[in-house]
């Protein structure tokens, strides 16, 4: 129970942003703790418990997304804001600020719907590589790919990406 209590959220708003859906994340992070408990035996607290939990998340969403025939949900959602301010980012200062961070609010918008037109396994490994800035390694086991399919899917994400962004926010 200290777990759920010292941890929760955090999975919480780990995993909700990956999968973009409440339930599944508040699923996955269920599905985190029991794994624990199941494997508490095997913990050797070589690392915090925060870190082994935080590993068996990540484990669960690449699972969940191995699953599917292909993404249903943006794992992306933290780009959009679409217009709205979070309480902790509202704009202050003059209203060149204002108009700053509305204009970087497009830009979120636009760079979310650029990610959101790439095939579906490329999502999780531009995410992954680009947005958490992962290494190279943990991304290639992660997704089961070898390095030179890394780099290959990389450059081509990024040719896609420039392309959708030159259509959608410099045109």
């Amino acid at each position: 129970s200290t777990w759920v209590d010292d941890y929760a959220d955090m999975l919480f708003n780990y995993a909700n942003v990956r999968v973009n859906d409440h339930d599944l994340a508040k699923d996955l992070v269920q599905d985190t703790f029991v794994s624990a408990l199941k494997g508490i035996e095997n913990f050797q607290g070589k690392s915090t418990v925060k870190t082994w939990l935080f590993s068996i998340l990540k484990r669960k969403i690449i699972d969940h997304w191995r699953k599917q025939d292909s993404r249903k949900t943006n794992p992306v959602s933290y780009f959009t804001q679409k217009g709205l301010f979070l309480d902790a980012h509202l704009p202050k200062g003059k209203l060149s600020d204002v108009e700053e961070e509305i204009e970087n609010s497009e830009l979120r918008a636009a760079i979310t719907s650029c990610i959101g037109a790439l095939p579906p396994k490329w999502k999780g490994i531009v995410i992954d590589k680009m947005v958490d800035d992962k290494e190279s390694q943990d991304v290639c086991n992660d997704h089961d790919i070898t390095t030179s399919n890394l780099w290959v899917i990389i450059h081509r994400a990024k040719l896609q990406l420039r392309d959708c962004l030159e259509r959608k926010w410099f045109a």
